[in-house]
């Protein structure tokens, strides 16, 4: 089994992935008229603060102590932001308060909802304070807690004739798009909410046809470059939290989510196609990954092909949530030279060591390294599956099989309901995994499918039902 360069971490945080200019001055929002009384509306107010300070050279946003709603709000050239202890920025719950703009979403680029903050093309970005981000998650239109079987209004899509495997006839791309095309290195906003085109800018067919769109994501860095958040909170994300898509040079330290777990598809934090990330001290708690790491969708992300490599995250806390630090399940351009290191999972989570894909992803995933991870009552303790989820993947997908390989699992130790699942594709084995001093008592034992050059020698297995490693 081949190793990758341990330098390409300690680089990561020995040396400064951002270099930032000393903020030129302090624009405090309710000095331009916001209201912090939570029932006022500050859209127009905020999003009018940030175009003057940008048009002025630049400079921070405050939110000062109080409760400020607004709907979307879009970041300009040199604009950072701050929000105070005891100062909430709270999202309203009208969709028509986030029209739709051209990004990524779940894999392929197409417009969808913009989200609640957004920084999109932006260089040397600060997010920063001691103060709160409330998603408004359980507020939206048509939300239901989200229980076995049941799913929320504003997620039933309308049918998808690619499911069932049919031709459609699909425009041209001009003629779906007026000139210029959307891009997502600018805030493109659809020029009709209402009809959404079936096809993205690169003429590749979208799921359900483009026009489903759901509640907002919380906190959205696009085409960004040195970006540096830290210190705050966010609060019930009505979609994923933290979200760096197509990024360069991020570093995320001491953020806490906390979602109700009744919001679907609440990740803390996901990481998409991008590169040199440094995620350090934060603590998540939601209903889905606590974090993601992306790199695309099926035929559109392999035309991106725009991988996810050189990630840490370290020092960081995972309790309820369906994964720790996942890798996928959009893996089509690629997950490589990630480490998590000295984190803690907690009661509830479903698997903090996860690898996720389908059958049609493609893409490689490698030299991935889970290192000094204490886990405390969780559900499973690993999980590779090469058809995860497979109720999302169309019938009619182009077969295109992920790669999986060169994984290394040192120093993983406590207690699960099982020890997992290692499953990969008969066309595509599951290729290289090692454990190190990894020690873990199970109720149940370890299943290994379709995988090849796992070495287990370094995994102390304490399982009270069944054989402690089946492999099939």
């Amino acid at each position: 089994m081949k190793t990758f360069p341990a330098i390409l971490f300690a680089a990561a945080i020995t040396s400064p992935l951002c270099a930032f200019v000393a903020e030129p001055g302090r624009r405090v929002i309710t000095d331009y008229g916001a209201v912090g009384d939570g029932t006022t509306i500050n859209t127009r107010v905020i999003q009018s603060a940030i175009d003057r300070c940008s048009a002025d050279g630049g400079g921070v946003i405050v939110v000062p102590k109080g409760t400020f709603l607004s709907g979307a709000l879009f970041f300009r050239s040199g604009v950072n932001l701050r929000i105070e202890k005891d100062a909430v920025l709270k999202s309203t719950a009208a969709m028509a308060d986030f029209p739709p703009i051209y990004t990524r979403w779940e894999g392929f680029e197409r417009y969808w909802t913009a989200a609640f903050l957004n920084f999109i093309g932006l260089k040397d970005v600060s997010v920063s304070g001691e103060g709160t981000i409330d998603g408004s998650g359980e507020a939206f239109p048509g939300f239901r807690p989200r229980g076995p079987g049941a799913v929320p209004p504003a997620e039933r899509r309308p049918p998808d004739p690619l499911d069932a495997g049919a031709t459609v006839p699909l425009p041209k791309v001009e003629e779906a798009y007026s000139q210029p095309f959307p891009t997502t290195a600018t805030a493109s906003f659809a020029p009709n909410a209402a009809k959404l085109p079936p096809i993205n800018a690169a003429g590749v067919a979208l799921p359900h046809g483009g026009g489903f769109l759901s509640p907002p994501r919380a906190v959205v860095f696009q085409n960004c470059s040195r970006v540096h958040i830290a210190g705050l909170t966010l609060k019930n994300q009505a979609r994923w939290g933290f979200v760096f898509i197509y990024c360069d040079d991020v570093t995320a330290e001491k953020l806490t989510a906390r979602a109700a777990h009744t919001i679907p598809s609440s990740d803390g934090m996901d990481i998409d196609s991008c590169r040199h990330v440094l995620v350090t001290g934060c603590d998540f708690d939601c209903n889905d990954d606590c974090i993601s790491i992306k790199s695309g969708s099926d035929e559109d992300g392999r035309r991106v092909n725009r991988p996810s490599e050189d990630i840490v995250i370290e020092k960081t806390r995972f309790a309820y949530g369906h994964g720790g630090a996942a890798m996928g399940s959009e893996t089509s351009g690629g997950i490589r030279n990630v480490e998590v290191r000295d984190c803690l999972a907690e009661a509830g989570n479903w698997a903090p060591i996860r690898f996720k894909s389908q059958p049609s992803r493609g893409g490689v995933v490698e030299n991935i390294v889970y290192r000094n991870i204490e886990m405390r009552d969780v559900r499973q303790a690993f999980e590779f599956d090469l058809e995860w989820n497979m109720r999302i993947n169309r019938p009619g997908a182009v077969h295109v099989p992920p790669t999986l390989r060169n994984i290394k699992l040192v120093n993983i130790h406590g207690n699960a309901g099982s020890v997992g699942r290692i499953r990969g594709l008969t066309d595509s084995l599951i290729d290289g995994i090692v454990f190190e001093r990894c020690d873990i008592t199970a109720q149940r034992g370890l299943v290994i499918e379709n995988a090849k050059n796992v070495d287990t020698a370094g995994l102390t297995l304490h399982v009270s039902d069944g054989e402690p490693i089946v492999r099939r």
